[in-house]
């Protein structure tokens, strides 16, 4: 699904491009000017609400951290649960684990181990999907909470990094929604 060509504009003039950060050569997609606009912030949760109605959702999953911005909402307006994935060793309390490569190393994210339940169909939201590695791993820890993964949607989709192509063998048939792909 890509947004309607208004939701596409109004979303697309709030992103700000922030060339050189965080290194030489990068064009951060900086979110903050959409989420400091109630009316494009609004109409972004409602896209999401929306996608957590037609793939019948129990739960969503916010990836840090600007994830936990966008899904956290998103919860609250579907009435439903909310669950943060997190850096590894951030959370309190009984967890599982799953590290995934970088470009330049590796990483671990975490959940709680009894965040989601056997049944529940989870939505992983995050802002950006970029070369794939935090939303393949936060599949694998949703699948082994015992959670179906009913699909990941995010703002952006970073298709020149192909993520989207990594991502799909995790996704075993789930939807990946980006509402706008640059």
């Amino acid at each position: 699904m890509s947004a309607p060509d208004g939701l596409r504009e109004l979303l697309l003039n709030r992103i700000a491009d922030v060339p050189d950060y965080p290194k030489p050569g990068v064009v951060f997609k900086d979110i903050t000017p959409l989420l400091a606009d109630p009316a494009a912030f609004g109409a972004l949760t409602d896209a999401f609400v929306s996608l957590c109605e037609r793939y019948e959702a129990d739960k969503v999953v916010g990836l840090e951290a600007r994830g936990f911005i966008l899904a956290a909402p998103v919860a609250v307006r579907a009435g439903i649960g909310f669950v943060p994935v997190r850096k590894a060793g951030k959370l309190p309390g009984a967890t599982l684990r799953q590290a995934y490569d970088l470009e330049y190393g590796t990483a671990e994210i975490e959940i709680h181990a009894d965040a989601v339940a056997v049944g529940d169909r989870v939505l992983v939201i995050d802002d950006v999907l970029a070369t794939g590695g935090t939303a393949e791993a936060s599949l694998e820890l949703v699948r082994r909470a015992g959670a179906e993964v009913a699909g990941v949607a995010v703002l952006m989709e970073l298709g020149f990094l192909a993520g989207r192509q990594r991502l799909e063998p995790g996704l075993k048939g789930a939807p990946l929604e980006a509402l706008i792909t640059v």
